[in-house]
């Protein structure tokens, strides 16, 4: 199972009642951070999560409002006893400006290891720290400075039949290694697929997050069918599609646009400018552009 939270909805300040935006996905005990705004460490605990459980933190882009609770958070994680390395990724540029960042840090018990990211084309690793199964696809996006958004794919295995396993002959120690897709060898030199005693493959679980970009086309087929796409908003007011093309940003109705065309399961708005103080208000109307459209407020969850 999946769990996600989003710990913040507001863009460029946080407000008394919305933190800054920062999704926290955890699986099988481990958790990954996406953007790490003002305040997020406060918000893992107001939300009921564990910092300790952060493997993997990515960094959408280096605006202040995506990055200026990194270094509470990491001596927060310092203090929770932590000695195993953490990892960052982030777009290229952006390495240098999280390292300079984390001086105010002093030493960690722990260390901290970099990975900058294309910034001009897709790409996707695996996030071995988390599960060998997860891997996470990365695209640039349209903002003021380099940014990418986030694709979390978490394969799944098909289910094992044990029945088909003994009617093989195959000893239950062996039965581990064909579910996670080892072939086997019995003693007679017979081999065994993990095809011979597995049903059909499951359909991944994928989670989409995008912020601080125009509406361009690649983040349609990006999304493309996620089972929940978390994409900013910053306002509801059709009247602001100029202002906010010009600062690089997205209306809500343009997530809704997208949503459609990329055929996701659910959408969920985030990342409000401040001035939008009831962005609760427009859900009505976005539902009739994409019909399950969420107009969140901070610490919405949901199981996968």
């Amino acid at each position: 199972m999946v769990d996600v939270c989003l710990l913040g909805t507001g863009g460029m300040m946080p407000l008394k009642d919305r933190f800054l935006t920062s999704l926290y996905v955890s699986y099988n005990g481990k958790a990954i951070l996406v953007d790490c705004g003002e305040g997020t460490q406060v918000a893992i605990a107001k939300h009921g999560l564990k910092i300790s459980r952060i493997e993997l933190i990515l960094i959408t882009h280096c605006h202040a409002d995506h990055i200026s609770g990194l270094p509470g958070l990491l001596l927060s994680i310092g203090n929770s006893s932590r000695t195993e390395p953490l990892d960052i990724a982030a777009p290229e540029s952006c390495i240098s400006i999280l390292e300079n960042l984390m001086t105010i840090c002093g030493g960690l018990p722990y260390t901290v290891r970099f990975y900058g990211l294309p910034e001009n084309r897709q790409v996707i690793f695996s996030a071995d720290m988390i599960d060998p199964l997860l891997k996470i696809a990365v695209q640039p996006l349209s903002h003021r400075v380099p940014c990418v958004g986030y694709s979390l794919i978490f394969e799944r295995k098909p289910t094992f039949l044990p029945q088909k396993a003994k009617e093989l002959k195959v000893p239950v120690e062996y039965w581990k290694k064909l579910h996670c897709g080892e072939k086997i060898i019995l003693e007679d030199g017979t081999i065994i697929a993990p095809e011979d005693v597995t049903g059909e493959r499951k359909v991944p679980l994928k989670i989409t997050y995008v912020t601080d970009t125009l509406p361009i086309d690649d983040i349609g087929v990006f999304a493309s069918d996620a089972d929940i796409f978390i994409c900013e908003g910053m306002y509801g007011d059709p009247e602001k599609k100029v202002s906010m093309n010009e600062k690089r940003h997205m209306l809500m109705q343009d997530a809704c646009a997208i949503a459609k065309r990329a055929g996701v399961k659910r959408l969920w708005l985030t990342h409000y400018s401040p001035a939008e103080k009831e962005p609760l208000v427009y859900e009505e109307t976005l539902r009739e552009i994409f019909a399950d459209t969420t107009v969140t407020s901070d610490g919405a969850k949901l199981s996968l």
